[in-house]
């Protein structure tokens, strides 16, 4: 059972999308601004955290870093669901599997928990979601 109920307006935000969400100097920043007004229901996992983290880190500084952890572990912005283990030998699969492809494990197992959850829209600025022909970018 999920740890929330989810919706056919759920969105999954990938790191990208969290990134120009907290850089008001990205080239995404008022499309991300605006994505972000305009659809409260949103999800992400516990690894997009930790990657989203140890970019922001190393590009914005610490400050920064934790202050997006802070908004996100809360659940402000966002509902949190964790990658199960289930979760995560999907991912396995699927990350040997499109070896043609310039996946992180992190967007493997972004794909399992959304096939989890029956959810198809994730709100990235990068192709990886469609490149697997399983999911729609927005916006």
């Amino acid at each position: 059972m999920p740890e929330h109920a989810f919706t056919p307006r759920d969105v999954f935000v990938d790191t990208s999308a969290w990134l120009a969400i907290y850089n008001p100097r990205d080239k995404y920043a008022t499309q991300a601004s605006n994505f972000l007004s305009q659809h409260p229901s949103l999800f992400t996992t516990n690894f997009v955290v930790d990657e989203l983290l140890t970019l922001a880190r190393n590009r914005a500084g610490h400050r920064v870093a934790v202050q997006m952890g802070d908004d996100l572990w809360s659940g402000r912005l966002a509902k949190l669901v964790h990658v199960t283990q289930a979760d995560e030998q999907v991912a396995w699969s699927l990350f040997k599997k499109y070896d043609d492809k310039n996946l992180s494990f992190t967007d493997c197992t972004s794909f399992a928990v959304m096939l989890r959850l029956g959810l198809a829209e994730a709100f990235t600025f990068d192709d990886d979601f469609i490149q697997v022909g399983l999911f729609m970018k927005v916006p």
